[in-house]
């Protein structure tokens, strides 16, 4: 039986992945000034914007949003 593929790109993606895919996409400056949240400006590190966006959920859906649209923009490549 063949397994169909899932097409939300956030299946099976934690928000760790989908943080660290950005900051390699776009490094911590333009990130910054994509999604304006100080974790991103203000002397910013992996684990200190994964402990923002788990109790903000406005700032990681803006997070989510930005991954799903970079996805999609290299999967049309």
């Amino acid at each position: 039986m063949e397994k169909t593929k899932n097409p939300d790109p956030l299946h099976g993606k934690t928000l760790e992945m989908i943080v660290t895919f950005l900051v390699h996409h776009y490094g911590w400056e333009e990130l910054g000034k994509r999604i304006r949240i100080n974790c991103f400006l203000d002397n910013p590190s992996i684990q200190s914007s994964l402990k923002f966006l788990r109790k903000t959920s406005w700032a990681r859906t803006k997070v989510e949003e930005l991954y799903i649209d970079s996805y999609n923009n290299l999967t049309t490549i």
